[in-house]
């Protein structure tokens, strides 16, 4: 954790970072210099001139599902979890309870055939009209913001959607959104959202390399750990992909002795799910990987390639929270007394809120 005046220097710089323009659906790790923890973890010590650095930034564009409306009964909100062609799977409220065979309105001769729901809550629905579901999206379908978001706007008398929504919230290196078929992420990797493209620029300068990974955020990354053994949470999957560049990018790293930074904590999870040894070829898989203290201490989990971490400040009681505790030399009282500094010096928590680099 950085400290004193320094510390009050890099709050000031976060802070004008705090809410950026980013589009797309990348990762990207970074991994920066610090010699004497080099020689700690065994890595050899590297020259002075500036030196690659593997910097994974993960972004992924958040599907866009707000504010369709049930026929002539009441609003319904969701999220669109995926799709496969006119096959929908969402998640849905509504002012009244939901049944199998209603239909929701989504503009003129588009509805959504609600079939069945799971135990998680997930509706799988079907998709009828002539529009296919990208038009679908583009004409009745909002930026996915957190909850919290639009409450405080409609307590404001304010719409629950502004033009600039979609571009703050999103970062910029997710460059290939609009390329990608059926992105999934139901919201934004917001430790990138402190990083700008001028930023980027100037790490490249300095020798830091970047890489790509991608993991579609879903749901289950907001559910609080109600269980009285963090272990014992019913821990949630999420689909990532590391391509073959980035395999390649990781093993080089480690070799030349470089530390890796993880932009946030999805990158984390995403690097983490390889394979002790994977080769530089392309990884897909939906991940289960849970990674807490008591993981880390009983040998059930090791850590790969993450030496250092940009992270948001995350609330009580979530798998996030246990993540960043279980980080090397980190540990859940040193986390407690970060948090305490932050919330005594007035540190922005949630979406939009601040970050810290824990290295």
């Amino acid at each position: 954790m950085i400290g004193g005046q320094e510390r009050r220097r890099r709050r000031a710089r976060v802070t004008q970072r705090r809410v950026v323009h980013q589009r797309g659906r990348h990762d990207r790790v970074a991994d920066s210099e610090r010699d004497e923890q080099c020689r700690e973890r065994g890595h050899p010590r590297v020259g002075t001139q500036p030196r690659p650095q593997a910097l994974l930034l993960r972004v992924e564009r958040p599907l866009p599902l707000e504010g369709v409306e049930r026929e002539q009964l009441c609003r319904v909100g969701g999220l669109l979890l995926a799709y496969d062609r006119r096959r929908w799977t969402v998640l849905l409220e509504s002012g009244g309870r939901l049944q199998p065979g209603e239909r929701i309105t989504l503009g003129a001769d588009i509805t959504l055939l609600l079939e069945s729901r799971d135990e998680q809550a997930r509706w799988t629905a079907t998709l009828e009209g002539e529009a296919d579901t990208p038009s679908v999206l583009d004409a009745a379908g909002l930026t996915p913001l957190p909850p919290y978001l639009l409450a405080q706007r409609r307590r404001g008398g304010l719409p629950d959607e502004r033009p600039e929504d979609f571009e703050r919230y999103n970062t910029v290196f997710a460059h290939g959104a609009a390329q990608q078929p059926a992105p999934r992420s139901v919201a934004a990797p917001t430790a990138g959202l402190h990083l700008t493209a001028a930023l980027l620029d100037t790490l490249v300068q300095q020798g830091v390399a970047q890489a790509d990974v991608t993991l579609d955020i879903g749901p289950g990354t907001f559910a609080p750990v109600r269980t009285d053994v963090i272990e014992d949470h019913p821990i949630h999957g999420e689909t990532l992909r590391v391509p073959a560049a980035t395999t390649a990018a990781l093993t080089q790293a480690r070799r030349a002795g470089r530390r890796i930074l993880a932009v946030g904590t999805t990158t984390v999870r995403a690097i983490e799910s390889l394979p002790p040894g994977h080769p530089a070829t392309d990884f897909a898989v939906e991940t289960h990987l849970f990674i807490t203290p008591d993981r880390v201490a009983s040998g059930d989990f090791t850590w790969q390639h993450t030496d250092a971490v940009l992270t948001n400040f995350h609330l009580p009681k979530s798998t996030l929270l246990a993540l960043v505790a279980a980080l090397p030399g980190v540990g859940v009282a040193q986390l407690l007394d970060w948090y305490d500094t932050a919330v005594r010096s007035g540190y922005r928590f949630y979406s939009f809120g601040d970050a810290m680099v824990v290295v």
